[in-house]
């Protein structure tokens, strides 16, 4: 069964964990095209770190999945750098914290990233 985009984000923001298959090559070496995504909502923005893989909205309008390059404070809020790694490292800019609705858990059932 497939789930739209507009499905997936408003099931994160309801509390959900959700499956998501990447596409493209932006990001190989750690998610490769094919590869199925477990991404957890993101309640608390602070916990984002660095090198973290997140499903964002980047000011295009365009979601997807890409990885955090630096954060900073915009008044009371957040703003995280977004990028692909592949094949060269190149910036999305920076989005807002609004814009980030899930975060990587997991690829193809095996643990992404750091343990919070």
């Amino acid at each position: 069964m497939h789930i739209s985009i507009a499905e997936k984000i408003a099931q994160l923001k309801a509390g959900e964990t959700v499956y998501h298959t990447g596409h493209g090559n932006s990001m190989t070496g750690r998610i490769n095209d094919g590869d199925i995504e477990t991404l957890e909502p993101v309640t608390d923005p602070s916990k984002i770190r660095k090198g973290d893989a997140v499903f964002c909205k980047i000011r295009s309008g365009t979601v997807l999945t890409h990885e955090v390059i630096g954060i900073r404070k915009n008044g009371k809020s957040l703003e995280f750098h977004i990028a692909r790694r592949w094949p060269t490292r190149r910036s999305n800019g920076w989005v807002s914290q609004e814009n980030i609705y899930g975060r990587v858990v997991a690829v193809n059932g095996k643990p992404y990233g750091k343990k919070r």
